[in-house]
């Protein structure tokens, strides 16, 4: 064989795996993209079920719903005059 004819065997291997490559990288960055999306996706969502959660926790411990609890379901009642002792240092 000649050197010509070796040269362009390896020259047109060299452009078919470079299309290859390219192909490849262009697919990747595409299901890499998707993945991202997905991801922002998710984190949206969580975002919005994490601003439900604290209003939720925040209509739970007002002060009225912690009196009410404490005065109906263990009885608690706010103690009189007589019965509150200030301590000083």
């Amino acid at each position: 064989m000649s050197p010509q004819l070796l040269l362009t065997i390896g020259l047109a291997m060299a452009v078919v795996g470079s299309s290859i490559a390219v192909v490849y990288a262009k697919h990747e960055g595409r299901r890499l993209f998707a993945e991202l999306e997905d991801l922002h996706r998710e984190r949206d969502q969580l975002n919005a079920e994490w601003g439900m959660l604290q209003l939720e926790q925040g209509a739970w411990a007002t002060h009225g719903r912690v009196e009410r609890i404490g005065r109906e379901e263990l009885d608690m009642k706010l103690p009189g005059r007589d019965e509150i002792v200030i301590i000083r240092r």
